[in-house]
């Protein structure tokens, strides 16, 4: 009766270990199941919608789109009259006052293009460039005296006859003659400086006399002459 007990508890033992490791078994599958790589899609798809074509990268380092109505820079034009320039580059002709106009880019000033003819007392040739439209702007003026002898090209005399302006200038209707400045003579409130563009000299004369009139714009005010 102990040997039939003592083999009912080894097959008790066996019985359990056999039941230990099947479970060691099940919970072993359990966690390689847990831990095992997704299963594969037999029809993979890419997400595209992070990735940068070709193209899109072209185009954000692309050059910016040229402006059909450019303008002209005059970002390096001075106001300080500390350039010589070669007479063939020095005036530029501006379209935006229907060609009625030219820009010294030698001291940034614009000037009318065709002259009037008729000559003024000086107070009417201020009245006049003050009332006077070029290329459909106002804001003309007559000229300091410092500013209209700055067209002055003396070297001319040497070399041809005509207005002592630089070699290929676009003005018309230029006199050789005189041309009133707003300039007052200091001192002597009836007269005024005058540029005369036969000689290139700069005198003076009583106001009440007709000459020239040349209207400029920009620069300083008629008040600071």
């Amino acid at each position: 009766m102990r040997g039939t007990m003592q083999l009912s508890n080894s097959s008790m033992l066996m019985l359990g270990l056999c039941v230990l490791v099947g479970s060691l078994f099940t919970i072993g599958a359990g966690m390689s199941s847990a831990f095992a790589a997704p299963p594969s899609n037999p029809n993979p798809t890419t997400d595209v919608s992070e990735l940068t074509t070709g193209a899109e990268m072209s185009s954000a380092f692309a050059a910016p789109p040229s402006n059909p109505n450019p303008t002209t820079d005059v970002s390096e034009l001075t106001t300080n009259w500390d350039k010589k320039l070669p007479s063939a580059s020095r005036f530029t002709i501006l379209s935006a006052f229907g060609d009625a106009a030219v820009r010294d880019d030698e001291t940034g000033l614009v000037w009318e293009m065709t002259l009037q003819t008729t000559e003024l007392s000086w107070t009417d040739a201020r009245a006049a460039c003050a009332d006077k439209d070029v290329g459909g702007r106002k804001g003309w003026r007559l000229p300091s005296f410092s500013e209209l002898a700055s067209l002055v090209d003396t070297s001319i005399r040497d070399i041809r006859e005509g207005p002592t302006l630089p070699l290929g200038y676009p003005f018309t209707n230029v006199q050789m003659g005189a041309y009133w400045s707003a300039t007052t003579i200091a001192g002597n409130p009836n007269s005024a400086w005058l540029v005369f563009f036969d000689t290139g000299k700069v005198l003076h004369a009583l106001k009440t006399i007709t000459f020239h009139a040349w209207c400029v714009r920009g620069g300083m005010n008629a008040d600071q002459y």
